[in-house]
């Protein structure tokens, strides 16, 4: 059987060593030295001035929403994973879907003005796939309507645009570190940002709002996250070019196998270094995906419509929008199998399997 995707895991001797230190210590949780730790070590490796290591990616885009203080409507893509939405809802904002870009697959920056109401605060963007949205143009978009920028880099661990880290533009950026990321910490997440009076007031928030031993500065949550996701991400930070070097070299096998007019991928953006953290396929209709897709999972082989299908159509506490891009695009999108384990055989096996089923549709 070949996953979607698997967890990387490092030699557990090393995770050990980290482990016997929680122990002598007894600290367990509520930002700890092995959690400090880890937030000082990829600040550095990801060359950002301020970044807070917290539970989760969807605890990070509330803590943005929040700590921007926004109100009213949030314009936002339709094309990621339901978090994305759901914590502009939870947060007790408006989304407002804007369809997107049919190359990079990211929110279209061209129709994104025409979205603007006077109840809009913010932009909420997706770097799909990991491959960075116009970040200039909506820059530019933001400055002329006065509106916050937060983007959501779930995906996006170690790409660089324009010659620095796409953690650096918008007002907040968040990331996931879940485990089926490139790079992980089990379960984790980060809140990036440049301001030194945010990135404060987002250390409240993390820890209830508390700033004293018995004072309060903000309306806080409980977004802490304990030793032990610490001792993953700083364990499996020491593996992380590895990582990237060998995702690469899967990905250059895909590429090299699967020379088929019906296939095409995303533009990445032409600024940018990939961080190869999935490998997404789209087919020229949705009945040949579905061939595709079960064609692959008669020989045991996984693969996942990512995303599918599009939040403006699904979810049941919004009205519907019709977004004709996105709505295209979500049927037709498939990724691959990808992971540091998988074997280049594999890779040539799925790319036959795939070729083959095309040749007979």
């Amino acid at each position: 059987m070949i996953p979607v995707t698997k967890p990387f895991l490092p030699p557990i001797e090393e995770y050990q060593q980290y482990l016997k230190g929680i122990w002598q210590r007894e600290w367990l949780t509520n930002m700890g030295p092995l959690a400090s730790q880890l937030e000082m070590e990829l600040k550095t490796y990801l060359k950002v001035k301020h970044l807070l290591y917290v539970t989760n990616g969807t605890v990070a885009l509330q803590m943005a929403i929040k700590a921007l203080q926004l109100k009213g409507q949030i314009i936002t893509t339709s094309f990621s994973f339901v978090a994305t939405t759901s914590s502009i809802v939870w947060e007790g904002c408006t989304p407002v879907f804007v369809d997107i870009d049919p190359q990079s697959l990211n929110i279209d920056p061209t129709k994104i003005e025409a979205a603007i109401t006077d109840k809009t605060s913010a932009i909420l963007a997706t770097h799909v796939y990991g491959n960075p949205c116009d970040v200039v143009a909506i820059e530019k978009i933001a400055k002329k309507h006065n509106l916050k920028v937060i983007y959501d880099g779930a995906h996006a661990f170690g790409v660089e645009v324009n010659g620095k880290s796409i953690f650096e533009y918008g007002d907040i950026t968040t990331c996931s570190l879940h485990a089926t990321k490139l790079y992980h910490s089990v379960e984790g997440g980060l809140v990036i940002c440049n301001n030194e009076v945010l990135n404060q007031k987002l250390k409240y928030i993390r820890n209830f709002g508390i700033s004293g031993f018995d004072s309060f500065a903000e309306l806080g949550i409980n977004g802490k996250n304990s030793e032990f996701h610490a001792a993953m991400g700083l364990t499996n930070l020491n593996h992380i070019e590895k990582i990237h070097k060998k995702r690469k070299k899967i990905s250059e096998f895909y590429d090299a196998f699967l020379q088929n007019e019906a296939i095409s991928k995303p533009v990445w953006h032409t600024e940018a270094s990939i961080n190869y953290a999935y490998y997404p396929i789209l087919l020229k209709s949705e009945e040949m995906l579905l061939k595709v897709k079960s064609g692959l999972e008669k020989e045991e082989i996984h693969t996942r419509r990512y995303f599918y299908p599009s939040l403006a159509a699904a979810l049941p506490y919004l009205e519907k929008t019709g977004m004709p891009v996105t709505e295209d695009i979500a049927k037709r999108v498939l990724c691959l199998p990808l992971y540091y384990d998988l074997r280049n055989e594999e890779v040539e096996r799925v790319s036959y399997l795939i070729n083959n089923l095309l040749f007979k549709h």
